[in-house]
């Protein structure tokens, strides 16, 4: 009886609040990052279409940089802690744009699935505005969530044309499919798996558009034994990509752990500076020279 009782509980609570809400934890605090001493960020302030006030920082290179890239991070916490796993790039001459979500960090508002990828939209926008930035040396990077928001965003942008790459790391291909697999590890939620998934809003699931980024070179980055996005996810979208994509896979790095592998940042360096060059323009990367 009260495992029922739960099970019904848990069922109205999730159609009240329409299941978007579960799928953001922010973080209004910035912490204190240590790494940020090391490499000074700009206050970056813009607002997404709909008025909301958003906030991001601009990480420059120590030279004229080799390009610059939009981060999208992941669906937790806030950028003062996912940068951590983007700096690398900095030191190595790129220019980095990180900007938090409606309802995360300095940004206003709640986060809500529309909003998120207007937000993405406002952000590519004013990226290619910032002074120094050449807008014909662009790429944009999405971690976990930020993958599934980068996909949508290269996919529908007015601004496709500016971006020279698309670079998702630990990405899931569907929304209501990674929900049905988390309610499914549950076992009071196990038996309602597929009908509970049905209330997540799947109009922006990457494997609706991963086929509408081409003919953007895209690199779709997985762990085979990543926790929490299992790899099947970067294979169903490398499949339905098409060939301007590769599926670069790890093994042990876990959930947006891949770029803790040293070859695999100088093979991603090696291709940014390839699309940036021109040398890919819209064809596929050279699967034997960078494929993990």
């Amino acid at each position: 009886m009260r495992i029922t009782f739960f099970v019904a509980l848990l069922t109205l609570f999730l159609l009240c609040a329409g299941c978007s809400s579960l799928l953001f934890y922010p973080q209004r605090e910035l912490v204190d990052n240590p790494l940020l001493r090391r490499f000074p960020a700009e206050d970056v302030s813009f607002r997404a279409a709909d008025g909301i006030r958003l906030h991001g920082w601009l990480f420059r290179p120590a030279g004229p940089p080799r390009g610059s890239i939009l981060v999208l991070h992941g669906n937790a916490e806030n950028i003062s802690t996912h940068v951590n796993s983007v700096l690398w790039l900095v030191q190595e001459g790129f220019a980095v744009f990180i900007v938090d979500y409606r309802g995360y960090g300095l940004s206003g508002g709640e986060p809500d699935i529309d909003g998120i990828h207007r937000d993405a939209e406002a952000a590519l926008g004013t990226l290619l505005t910032l002074p120094g930035v050449d807008p014909a040396r662009v790429a944009v990077l999405g971690q976990s969530l930020g993958g599934a928001i980068a996909i949508h965003l290269v996919a529908t942008t007015p601004h496709k044309g500016a971006v020279r790459a698309l670079v998702v790391d630990s990405p899931f291909a569907g929304y209501r499919l990674i929900a049905r697999e988390k309610l499914g590890g549950f076992f009071l939620t196990w038996p309602l798996q597929y009908p509970l998934s049905l209330l997540f809003n799947d109009n922006y699931s990457p494997l609706r558009f991963v086929g509408e980024v081409a003919p953007v070179p895209l690199i779709i980055i997985s762990d085979e034994q990543d926790p929490i996005v299992p790899a099947r996810h970067g294979r169903l979208l490398n499949e339905a990509a098409g060939p301007s994509a590769q599926l670069w896979t790890t093994s042990g790095r876990g959930h947006v752990g891949s770029f803790a592998d040293p070859e695999l940042r100088r093979s991603l360096v090696d291709f940014l500076d390839r699309v940036f060059s021109g040398g890919l323009g819209s064809n596929p990367p050279d699967a034997n020279a960078i494929r993990r």
